[in-house]
């Protein structure tokens, strides 16, 4: 289910207009050679989430957006956008084969790499369910 959760949220990410035309890249892991800023799918980790019913897991994911910018809100409307497409992101998901119970968010770490580098990395806990 990860690997299915993980392609569907990138899918999802990819779909939304405002995150495509501010963002270079919306991929999994990050890109070797891609101008900035872009979007990765750096991490993820699951756990049994299962019930009597049926098969389940949490799964963690984290979203690092990487970007230059002088000013700690140079990409706050990418912040944003991103943010609110996670929020929406349908529990149906009977074609990958679970229905998202609930889908969270966990943390935030913004941190500058080098000279007007920065990245903010978001994590999110979805609980899914098997269908």
């Amino acid at each position: 289910m990860e690997l299915a959760f993980r392609a569907v949220l990138l899918a999802w990410l990819g779909a939304d207009t405002t995150l495509a035309a501010g963002l270079s890249a919306i991929v999994e892991e990050a890109p070797l050679r891609t101008a900035l800023p872009w979007l990765a799918l750096t991490a993820s980790a699951s756990t049994d989430w299962s019930n009597k019913s049926g098969r389940g897991r949490e799964i963690r994911v984290a979203l690092e957006l990487n970007y230059r910018g002088y000013e700690q809100l140079a990409e706050a409307g990418i912040i944003a956008a991103l943010e609110a497409r996670m929020e929406a992101l349908p529990p149906d998901q009977t074609a990958a084969g679970f229905r998202i119970v609930s889908l969270t968010f966990v943390k935030a770490r913004a941190e500058q790499r080098g000279e007007a580098l920065r990245a903010l990395v978001l994590e999110y806990r979805g609980r899914v369910l098997a269908v």
